[in-house]
């Protein structure tokens, strides 16, 4: 806020609620560094969430907008100053002490209207003390892009962050991966919280089993709304089994999706089981367990098929620092039954995609092993497979008549099939592959023309409702 303004005026309608709860500063400052935000020449908005800013009662004038999500002028009663995040991780399975936010902080906290604690976290908005000799931006097609996979994924019903503000900035940057000088953005995301295995990785390297216990407690009771045990051992076992559950639905939910994250190393898997922070993210067009999506992915690790185990591994690393303070057995033995929890959110996962009620355990079975070996002929994309066969609808042996397929419509016999939105009378179903990002960026950056990015948001949240996603939840 200006210097010497008074109280600034309500930021929220009547009908919602603006309720800041920076609990982030109750671990102190062992766990963060404050930081200053960059000073951009420009603010031009690109990307404004309504719809997410009404759920935590944000729902901001324009000029509002710009100060708080550009500027980063503070929220009333919430941080004073950003805090940019200390962690470690392991990149491409090789451990590094030496990152940290290093082009982003948390801005503030506040809570949802389903009292849930969520972080505004930004990307691209300066350099921090974990920079290292990187200049702390984003690449305004960085941004644009991470807009469309979060819209995307959350229309899928992929658990994710939301892209909540998107402004350019005006600074031209310089990019060794890309054409180069290139326009500037900075991101602001809404995230059901930024503590990642990451940050217990940096504990464990110096060894802080009181800061550990101490992270175990403040996630129960702020991210999982847990009632916390007596003991430390018992809270970090309870985190450890609700980090595997949302992990293997994490998992579960992006191969249903046909999405590839692209970089599933320990820093960017949240102990929420949260989607975020997208850099080289891709839609596979066909199931194709070789597909990755980062061009220095030379190996394939986080290839399409090998994301949940990639994402296991990740898990492997939590429950090393945990066994600081608790015993190991316990969490070898989750650990190792995480694989039937990954396979039951994945017939969950593949149903919920395709529309159709679950029924008995081994018939949605069969049907979710029925469909994934439908998809793997290739036949057609894998969005075009669940828009055909949507609500459990068989699209007839003229479309389809190979043999998956017909065991398929077998296994779908006596489903529901029935589906209202006219979506699903659309000739083609909403996909978001890479020749269509790249369309849409083509637009942006030779003409400034920002209308096939603004008819695919709509067309995303269209295709959101057909599937039943209610926009007002995660």
């Amino acid at each position: 806020m200006t210097s010497g303004s008074t109280a600034p005026p309500p930021l929220y309608r009547p009908m919602a609620e603006y309720r800041p709860d920076p609990k982030i500063l109750e671990l102190g400052a062992d766990f963060y560094d404050a930081v200053e935000p960059a000073r951009f020449p420009k603010c031009i908005p690109r990307f404004l969430n309504h719809r997410s800013a009404e759920r935590v009662g944000l729902e901001l004038l324009e000029d509002e907008w710009s100060r708080h999500f550009c500027r980063f002028e503070p929220l009333p009663d919430n941080l004073t100053q950003p805090l940019a995040l200390r962690y470690h991780g392991h990149q491409f399975r090789v451990y590094n002490p030496d990152i940290g936010d290093g082009r982003g902080f948390t801005f503030a906290q506040l809570r949802d209207e389903q009292d849930r604690l969520l972080d505004l976290g930004t990307k691209g908005s300066g350099q921090t003390p974990y920079s290292r000799h990187a200049d702390g931006r984003l690449t305004l097609k960085g941004g644009v892009r991470e807009v469309l996979a979060t819209e995307m994924l959350e229309a899928l019903g992929v658990n994710t962050s939301k892209s909540f503000a998107l402004f350019e900035t005006g600074e031209p940057l310089e990019r060794g991966d890309e054409p180069s000088p290139t326009r500037s953005s900075v991101l602001t995301r809404l995230s059901h919280g930024h503590i990642r295995i990451g940050t217990f990785q940096r504990l464990a390297f110096f060894g802080q089993a009181q800061n550990i216990a101490k992270l175990v407690r403040y996630c129960l009771e702020n991210l999982y709304s847990e009632t916390l045990q007596a003991d430390d051992a018992g809270n970090a076992l309870r985190l450890f089994d609700l980090v595997s559950q949302a992990t293997a639905t994490l998992a579960a939910s992006h191969l249903a999706a046909g999405f590839v994250h692209g970089v599933l190393n320990s820093d960017n898997i949240n102990v929420t089981g949260e989607s975020f922070d997208y850099g080289p993210w891709r839609f596979t067009p066909e199931w194709e367990p070789e597909f990755t999506a980062a061009y220095f992915d030379h190996y394939g690790l986080y290839a399409f098929g090998r994301q949940p185990e990639a994402i296991h591994w990740d898990l492997a690393q939590f429950a090393g620092c945990l066994s600081l303070v608790t015993e190991a057995p316990p969490l070898s033995e989750m650990l190792a039954a995480w694989g039937d929890r990954f396979e039951e959110a994945l017939v969950g996962a593949m149903l919920r995609r395709l529309g159709v009620a679950p029924s008995e355990r081994g018939q949605d079975r069969e049907l979710a092993a029925a469909l994934v070996t439908a998809l793997s002929s290739r036949a057609q994309s894998i969005d075009r497979i669940f828009f055909d066969w949507r609500g459990g609808r068989d699209p007839g042996a003229e479309l389809y008549p190979s043999d998956p397929f017909r065991v398929l419509a077998k296994s779908l016999e006596g489903r529901d099939s029935r589906q209202s939105h006219p979506y699903w009378s659309d000739p083609e179903p909403c996909s978001m592959h890479i020749n269509e990002v790249e369309a849409i960026w083509s637009a942006i950056d030779e003409r400034d023309d920002w209308q096939l990015f603004e008819d695919k948001v709509n067309a995303i949240r269209r295709m959101g409702v057909a599937m039943g996603q209610d926009a007002a939840t995660a």
